[in-house]
């Protein structure tokens, strides 16, 4: 039992070193999640940051994914564009809703606006010694009016778009399109750096990436 106390004191100290090395000054922690992220059956460790740096909608956040090599814990990926400033929300104020690993998938979750909510969730793998954008999905409108989804898988390149419109006589009729674009790259580190637009050819719904 003191073996396993040791051990476990041992661990513990060698990342808090190691948080406070990685940690961008003056920040705070949102999130640490725990999960095997690059398939070698040792967990990553998943820091989430809320920085003292401004951007153009409140402070910048960040993400950095720790990878433990020859003991010692280092940073397989970082990025402050995959996650929104802390006011990106609209009216709901913080639009971050939180990240968390399945299956060895990166998950990270917005929502925001007001009374017309917007949500969406990206996907991310770690291949070609990056984590690409593999899968986003998202929902916008307003109860009563209409909402709009979109499940874009980007390894396949295909598009599903469902308009599922309560309000016909403003919005007319509901809509749906199975759509395929492919070549499109994304990854942690370019995620919002400029905004990537599809103009679906049968709905003519334009869909932003």
């Amino acid at each position: 039992m003191k073996t396993i106390f040791c051990t476990l004191l041992l661990i513990s100290s060698t990342f808090c070193w190691a948080q406070k090395e990685f940690q961008p000054e003056g920040s705070t922690i949102l999130q640490i999640v725990d999960g095997d992220l690059d398939g070698d059956k040792i967990p990553e460790k998943v820091m989430v940051y809320h920085t003292k740096d401004s951007g153009e909608f409140g402070e910048i956040r960040e993400i950095q994914i720790l990878k433990k090599v020859h003991g010692q814990w280092a940073i397989l990926e970082k990025s402050t564009n995959a996650i929104l400033d802390s006011e990106s929300g609209g009216i709901m104020g913080d639009p971050y809703s939180g990240t968390s690993i399945e299956k060895g998938i990166l998950i990270i979750n917005h929502f925001g606006g007001s009374s017309w909510k917007w949500q969406y969730t990206d996907k991310y793998r770690y291949q070609n010694g990056h984590f690409e954008l593999i899968g986003h999905t998202s929902s916008s409108g307003r109860p009563g009016d209409y909402i709009k989804n979109v499940d874009f898988n980007l390894s396949t390149g295909q598009i599903n778009f469902k308009n599922e419109v309560d309000d016909t006589k403003e919005y007319g009729p509901s809509q749906k399109e199975t759509y395929i674009k492919k070549g499109i790259k994304i990854n942690l580190q370019n995620r919002h750096d400029k905004s990537i637009k599809i103009v679906l050819p049968k709905t003519k719904e334009e869909i932003f990436i």
